[in-house]
């Protein structure tokens, strides 16, 4: 059931008035209904032609958008045809598409289109974007779009927002733009506190949980540099451990391969008090051993490390997963050989994976066995690329990130079987 729209959820449905109209800012500010409910409105009185609906992928796109729909109007309503690239909405079929690469625009080539409603925006190719605005070409097309913030020199806001005709701000005020240039784009803004429905106790958590960038992009809706260092939440007094728990759950392993740069794996473990810990390290520098290792040589010597790991008087341990870096194919086809278990692809998106890491420390989650070195050495200078935030894109400098990479790929991959124990653990505290 959709509760009543409220402020500026309410104001922004009867702003969406222009060719172009965007709900941007926090996360669960209430922009995905309120340009939910503007969509659904289109569908049944916008011009008759093609409309499409499109999202990073078209798993993600029925994830955050459709299901929501189904949970509102109901599946008799809105049926979506897995495989078909179709969903029906009141009757009216709609083509839905991903847009993650820069061939996404090849999708959309030859349409022409009565509307469009695109989720995560700033997620997209810019020339899928621009391809979708020359598709719109039946009279009196819209499209209506929600994104989070990104860095201030993003195409879409240096390009799209920077330039919209009329600007709902976080503050709630209405300014238009005098500029005879101006798009025809109306810009809603949203932070975290404009969703009324949202119980304090969340807020709070969600408040404490997103540190440094995230929490001015994902809780106060600015679009501001990535800069600095990357873990600004960490702090050696809190997250590093001299003892571990009892290990209830040997979660999984992950590892950053390399040859001539530092080969790299974390044992990653739940305890007892429902927290996470990096529990020991391997690491091999075959500049510094001037000795490089083969393939069967690191198998052998993860399944040594694995096996012969102590733990309060344990033998061994056998991880769930071993979450390997996806370019190192040949070395996962060398761990199937030997036998080894739960050998997977990690999951290598850079932006999403630091975000995981930094909620498992912002939320006190995630803490670190003091032996690992290597880690513990990269985390506090591991920093933005300042050149390429000035370009737009968010980007960590590639300098001594191996271990920290391994954080990453095991943290990120595993997400959704300790994502409620960050919930958790900030209730408890507070």
């Amino acid at each position: 059931m959709v509760q009543p729209l409220l402020g500026k959820q309410l104001r922004a449905t009867t702003l969406a008035t222009a060719r172009g109209n965007l709900w941007e800012g926090a996360v669960r500010s209430s922009k995905t209904v309120s340009s939910i409910l503007v969509w659904l409105k289109y569908v049944r009185t916008g011009p008759p032609g093609a409309l499409l609906m499109v999202g990073k992928t078209e798993r993600t796109l029925k994830r955050n958008i459709i299901d929501p729909i189904v949970e509102m109007v109901g599946v008799k309503r809105c049926k979506y045809k897995a495989g078909a690239g179709e969903v029906i909405i009141f009757g009216r079929t709609i083509y839905v598409a991903g847009a993650n690469d820069e061939r996404a625009a090849d999708k959309i080539k030859g349409m022409t289109l009565a509307g469009a409603y695109c989720d995560e925006v700033t997620t997209f190719p810019e020339s899928f974007f621009s391809m979708l605005g020359t598709r719109l070409s039946i009279e009196g097309a819209q499209w209506f779009g929600t994104t989070n913030p990104e860095g201030p020199n993003h195409w879409l806001k240096k390009k799209f927002l920077d330039r919209a005709k009329l600007h709902l701000r976080r503050d709630g005020t209405v300014v238009e733009s005098s500029d005879p240039k101006a798009l025809d784009l109306h810009r809603f803004s949203f932070s975290l506190d404009d969703n009324p429905y949202l119980p304090p106790a969340y807020v709070a958590n969600l408040k404490l949980e997103y540190q440094g960038l995230f929490y001015k992009r994902f809780v106060l809706g600015e679009w501001c540099l990535a800069e600095g260092v990357v873990y600004d939440m960490y702090d050696e007094a809190r997250h590093v451990v001299d003892v571990l728990p009892e290990i209830r759950h040997w979660m999984c392993v992950g590892l950053d391969y390399g040859t001539i740069n530092p080969f790299a794996a974390v044992l990653l473990g739940v305890g007892t008090d429902d927290r996470l810990y990096v529990a020991s390290e391997y690491r091999h520098d075959s500049r510094a051993a001037r000795r490089q290792l083969t393939d069967a040589q690191y198998s052998a010597a993860v399944r040594e490390w694995l096996g012969t790991y102590r733990h309060r008087g344990g033998e061994g341990v056998q991880p769930q997963w071993i979450f390997v870096d996806p370019s190192a194919a040949s070395f996962m086809t060398q761990l199937w050989s030997d036998g080894v278990q739960g050998v997977a692809k990690a999951d290598n998106e850079v932006k999403d994976g630091i975000r995981s890491v930094s909620v498992a420390f912002g939320s006190n989650l995630l803490h670190v066995h003091r032996s690992c070195a290597g880690l513990l050495s990269e985390l506090p200078s591991y920093a933005w690329d300042e050149k390429a935030a000035k370009a737009g894109e968010d980007k960590p400098l590639k300098v001594d990130d191996h271990s920290v990479d391994a954080l990453r790929y095991a943290l990120h991959s595993s997400a959704h079987e300790w994502r409620h124990l960050a919930r958790t653990n900030l209730e408890v505290a507070a």
